[in-house]
């Protein structure tokens, strides 16, 4: 083989290995990322109504934008006094029905609590839910 065929089949290769990383890069730059967040709907109740410190019964209901429940998921619950000062409450829910999950919490103090919950979808996709639980009375 002379210089000349070298250096064209060497640029060739090169023409090539570009072209096909120009190409994933578009592929992967117009790709749109999925907002898990408007995949699902996270509906809770509490009990007793109204939450009274010590044991809780919080109940969350996953359903897609169909309104059908979403089973498989993984929700760890954080709850969190709305004030600085107490260590954070941690439950794993537990799927007691369809779509449906369960965490008994311990509402260690009355005032007002911050529940957020830490979701990931059968798919795998993640993402958060936050709501407040108010007035937690003493007993």
């Amino acid at each position: 083989m002379s210089g000349t065929t070298v250096r064209r089949a060497v640029y060739f290769r090169l023409g090539i290995v570009s072209a096909s990383c120009f190409l994933a890069f578009l592929m992967v730059g117009c790709s749109r990322r999925i907002d898990a967040s408007s995949l699902v709907t996270v509906e809770h109740t509490i009990s007793p109504d109204p939450p009274r410190v010590g044991p809780t019964t919080v109940v969350l209901r996953v359903t897609d934008r169909d309104g059908k429940p979403v089973p498989g998921a993984r929700i760890e619950l954080e709850a969190d006094m709305s004030h600085p000062g107490m260590a954070p409450v941690l439950e794993e829910t537990k799927e007691t029905n369809a779509g449906e999950y369960q965490a008994d919490v311990r509402f260690g103090m009355a005032g007002d609590w911050i529940v957020l919950l830490h979701v990931r979808l059968p798919g795998g996709q993640t993402l958060e839910r936050q709501f407040n639980v108010s007035g937690v009375r003493p007993n």
